[in-house]
């Protein structure tokens, strides 16, 4: 019987090391890293004459609770009328702290005369797959990346991120430059008083 057990063992090393080549290669790019989704929501309102109808402006914040609406979205105006009734959305909008974007992401179906399309672009970040055990972590004769490896650190960079989209790129940066807000952390090190200065306190261990 433990011949037989050895045997099933060492057929099924011969298999792992048969599969070595599917292991991911070595180096220390993650195997496993965060994908971007985005998701688009669409709300038609009424607004003849590029002016929100009567209570639709009421219809309109309800919906923003409804999803949820905060920071990471982007809010978009869509339709003939977007210009004129932009104002009133992005008054709406500026209730949850966001602002209204230009240029609406192309949806489905097309906005009926006398109306507009708000749009809200929602964008997640997760890595999927995880956690990675497809291959097993021994025995690893090639010294091959693990399958697993990115999981933890990309997985809380993914839950953390307050945007998404910083994932993807960066932000570009203002035209106008304040030398004082730049300074600022600067003259804050320089004027904060060492944290030993004030010595060691006497602590009575009886």
């Amino acid at each position: 019987m433990r011949s037989k057990i050895a045997l099933i063992g060492l057929t099924c090393s011969a298999l792992v090391a048969c599969n070595a080549p599917n292991i991911p290669q070595q180096g220390v790019n993650p195997v496993n890293v965060p994908v971007v989704t985005t998701a688009d929501y669409v709300f038609d309102a009424a607004a003849p004459g590029g002016a929100l109808a009567l209570g639709e402006a009421e219809r309109l914040n309800g919906w923003f609770q409804g999803l949820g609406l905060g920071y990471g979205d982007a809010v978009y105006v869509d339709g003939a009328y977007a210009p004129s009734a932009q104002e009133q959305v992005a008054t709406i909008a500026g209730q949850y702290g966001l602002l209204v974007q230009p240029g609406a992401p192309v949806t489905a179906g097309a906005v009926q005369p006398g109306s507009v399309r708000v749009v809200v672009s929602r964008r997640r970040a997760e890595v999927p797959g995880c956690p990675n055990w497809s291959y097993p972590s021994n025995p690893n004769l090639e010294n091959r990346t693990m399958s697993n490896f990115g999981c933890g650190v990309n997985s809380n960079l993914a839950a953390m991120v307050a945007d998404p989209v910083d994932l993807i790129h960066g932000r570009e940066g203002s035209a106008a430059v304040d030398a004082a807000t730049a300074a600022k952390a600067v003259q804050f090190y320089r004027s904060a008083p060492p944290s030993g200065a004030k010595g060691l306190q006497a602590v009575s261990t009886k």
